[in-house]
């Protein structure tokens, strides 16, 4: 039975998200533990992948600038977008094959929104997901002997006027945009947990799927009340 977990961090610090990536992705080299999916909000942050270019910062304000070790260019984290951690061995479920898993996170995005009414597609060659020319996620990985970590950041509630502080992705002609903008209101961002969670689990092939209730019980591969079950699971 193939099981995935999920731990919703609420706000957490960029730097203090990395490290707990890191230190999960080393437990799961150690011990034969579930895949997770980690959930995160993070305060006001631009960030710069590998290879990116510092000139596509134009004027960050008050958000700190960080080299980071994911794959991409420039992008902008703050209160309203939901950032998903996936911590996948790749050997185990897609036979190390990076682009199929790049592939499959974008779709868990395209069904996640079209299930609250939105059509997006993929744009190759650009990563991430799309509505027309307007980009709604951003997707940056990173993979440490066949373990995954980063992930993707979806515009929920995001405000959208700090992406006028970095030229997004290093694509001048490209718009970003939200799922409030695109509907018209704010949207629950439970929900849209929920529903990624669902299509996540279902593109990647897992059987069962259950919230993570203490973090360093996951980390010690301790068995037993770790888990809580998931609402209709």
């Amino acid at each position: 039975m193939s099981t995935l977990i999920f731990k919703d961090l609420g706000e957490m610090d960029y730097r203090a998200a990395l490290s707990l990536q890191e230190s999960l992705v080393e437990s799961k080299r150690g011990e034969n533990l579930p895949d997770i999916l980690l959930f995160v909000e993070h305060p006001r942050v631009i960030t710069i992948g590998r290879g990116g270019k510092e000139l596509n910062v134009l004027d960050p304000g008050e958000a700190p600038v960080l080299r980071t070790s994911r794959g991409g260019d420039v992008t902008y984290h703050g209160p309203g977008q939901m950032v998903v951690y996936p911590i996948v061995d790749l050997k185990s479920r897609l036979r190390k094959d990076v682009h199929r898993y790049l592939r499959y996170l974008e779709q868990a995005t395209i069904r996640t929104l079209k299930s609250f009414g939105l059509e997006a597609e993929r744009n190759p060659p650009w990563t991430g997901v799309w509505i027309g020319k307007k980009k709604i996620a951003a997707i940056g990985v990173a993979v440490r002997r066949g373990i995954t970590y980063h992930g993707l950041a979806l515009n929920v509630n995001t405000d959208l006027s700090y992406f006028d502080r970095i030229i997004p992705c290093g694509l001048t002609w490209a718009e970003v945009t939200s799922m409030a903008r695109e509907l018209g209101k704010e949207q629950s961002m439970e929900r849209v947990k929920e529903r990624f969670v669902d299509h996540f689990a279902e593109l990647f092939g897992y059987s069962e799927i259950k919230q993570i209730v203490n973090l360093f019980d996951f980390q010690a591969g301790q068995k037993g009340s770790r888990y809580e079950a998931r609402d209709g699971r």
